[in-house]
């Protein structure tokens, strides 16, 4: 049977979309009962941007990346590894799966390292320190491979943690889901956002496109038919698509079995993406 990481946005976990993440949810049990290995990242943007908000914070995201100073280091530990995991976890327990929340520092089942200053799309021209947002060195694939056998659905919250100094980092759950896809590695990594798919027009759903090789995809972005916050998760996309994650499916506005369907047959639901 597959491996099949599913990576998770935070906006799944607001009152709006409660119905779509009870779907995912019952569908998480449904491909484990087939014998797949599910694992799942998850990030929690819109649970980091309320609370910041409310201490008087104010977010500045950079390429669709959030700077990451000590407080908002805190946010996120907080309200990603601590609120999200859990109402996570807690919505899968009421689905019948078997979840373990971990972040990190779990183990630590994230290894990151500080990003150095670089250049975004849609930024400065200058190169710009993130502050505490890191990169992924690496991954206790034992550990999971050992909760895996037990039975259990690993919930990764995406604060990663130096195995040396113990320094913790934010990082961006799709360059997490990206990169542990290619180091199991998975034979799907299914990508939930906020749209049902890659569109040709942005303001039309109707133009989804059920599937996307890596080039037309560049040459999309190029031209300016995909922007804004789906160009971060397509660049991740293409770095695991290249190191041989066979697909990878950006999905969205899921309903009761769409999960499953798009496992069972690539491209009827949202966008498959694959290398050439």
């Amino acid at each position: 049977m597959a491996v099949i990481l599913l990576k998770l946005g935070g906006e799944l976990l607001l009152d709006a979309a409660r119905a779509e993440a009870r779907a995912i949810a019952a569908d998480v049990r449904v491909l484990g009962e087939r014998g797949h290995r599910l694992l799942i990242v998850h990030g929690g943007g819109p649970q980091a941007t309320e609370l910041q908000k409310r201490l008087g914070l104010e977010p500045v995201v950079i390429g669709g990346r959030r700077v990451t100073d000590q407080a908002t280091l805190e946010v996120m530990k907080m309200a990603v590894a601590g609120r999200v995991n859990i109402d996570l976890c807690a919505l899968l327990v009421a689905a019948g799966v078997r979840p373990i929340g971990l972040h990190g520092a779990s183990g630590p089942v994230i290894h990151a390292r500080k990003r150095p200053p670089r250049q975004y799309a849609g930024g400065p021209s200058e190169p710009v320190d993130m502050g505490y947002v890191g990169d992924c060195a690496g991954f206790d694939l034992g550990l999971l491979e050992q909760l895996a056998q037990s039975g259990y659905v690993p919930v990764l919250a995406c604060v990663g943690c130096d195995p040396q100094g113990g320094a913790l980092y934010n990082i961006n759950a799709d360059v997490v889901s990206a990169q542990l896809a290619v180091a199991l590695p998975a034979d799907q990594l299914l990508l939930v956002t906020g749209v049902p798919g890659v569109l040709a027009d942005p303001a039309d759903p109707a133009t989804r496109m059920a599937s996307l090789r890596a080039a037309e995809a560049r040459q999309a972005i190029a031209e300016g038919r995909i922007r804004g916050g789906m160009i971060p998760k397509l660049e991740e996309a293409f770095a695991a698509l290249e190191r041989g994650v066979r697909e990878i499916h950006i999905l969205g506005r899921l309903g009761p079995g769409d999960l499953a369907r798009a496992v069972d047959a690539p491209g009827s639901v949202g966008t498959v993406l694959r290398a050439s």
